[in-house]
């Protein structure tokens, strides 16, 4: 029976994604495979490359320049995250990424992506992070603030809005022990986008991507719904958020960053002889 680990996006929630996988690593826990969505997937592939803390280090380091996030690259570049700053000069030049150990691991990578003309979601193994860095970048695309990132010929955004929480492909795919990693606390419950908002955006160009929007409040709560029920029979094992800390999706407070970060460490310490047995009996 294979292990797997799914790695729920939210962008800057995510920290808590990262405290818990530092502690994974810490403690030498392994999958048989990973896939992630978002924030999940651009934080999750440090898993593999066994950077401990990077993720912390360098949200806290650059995400307080007004020229890395927020309103000046959007209103320059159409992006909320300067591109260029976020994907070549940080992980290249800046607090380097591991590439070389990323490709050594044997554990395959996955990451989500939603096609915008069929509105339908790709899940996309990623080899190389340098080199199918366009294609993580296109994962955490979140809609109205980020343009669609071109692929071949495909243009792709985030992979949340068609697969938020990708156990039920996962488990397709042949990975029957999972550990799922949430980044919203129990019982939450995703509101609807505004239908004029998607349609202006997205509705003359892009009207699958745009169907997808609509409805994804609706996918999403059925997806945290029938994962709750496989929770409750033992099938599969959950971390979520166990402390409330208030953080913006585009958070710039270093404090804020750290505390989410320090509430995934608790949990995952906590967690760990449970999730120990779940994983043993795989």
């Amino acid at each position: 029976m294979k292990t797997g680990l799914v790695l729920e996006g939210g962008a800057m929630r995510g920290m808590y994604t990262a405290g818990v996988l530092d502690v994974f690593m810490e403690q030498g826990i392994t999958f048989d495979g990973i896939i992630g969505v978002s924030a999940g997937a651009l934080f999750g592939v440090n898993f593999l490359s066994n950077q401990a803390g990077r993720v912390l280090r360098y949200n806290k380091r650059f995400n307080a320049d007004p020229n890395y996030l927020g309103l000046r690259p959007l209103l320059r570049t159409g992006n909320i995250v300067d591109t260029d700053y976020a994907y070549r000069r940080v992980p290249r030049e800046l607090d380097i990424f591991d590439d070389e150990a990323y490709r050594r691991s044997d554990t395959p990578f996955y990451a989500v992506v939603t096609n915008i003309k069929t509105g339908k979601p790709e899940y996309i193994k990623i080899d190389s992070v340098y080199e199918q860095m366009d294609m993580l970048r296109a994962s955490g695309s979140m809609p109205f603030v980020s343009r669609p990132v071109k692929v071949g010929r495909k243009l792709y955004m985030d992979g949340a809005i068609a697969d938020s929480i990708p156990f039920e492909k996962f488990r397709e795919m042949g990975y029957e022990r999972l550990v799922v990693v949430l980044t919203k606390p129990d019982g939450y419950i995703k509101k609807p986008v505004p239908a004029p908002l998607a349609k202006a955006f997205y509705g003359r160009m892009y009207p699958k991507f745009e169907e997808r929007i609509g409805e994804r409040h609706e996918m999403y709560n059925g997806t945290i719904r029938r994962l709750k029920k496989l929770e409750e029979k033992g099938e599969v094992f959950v971390l979520r958020p166990g402390t409330h800390v208030k953080i913006s999706r585009v958070e710039k407070n270093p404090g804020r960053l750290q505390a989410l970060y320090d509430v995934g460490v608790e949990d995952a310490r906590d967690a760990m002889g449970r999730m120990r047995v779940f994983l043993s009996q795989a």
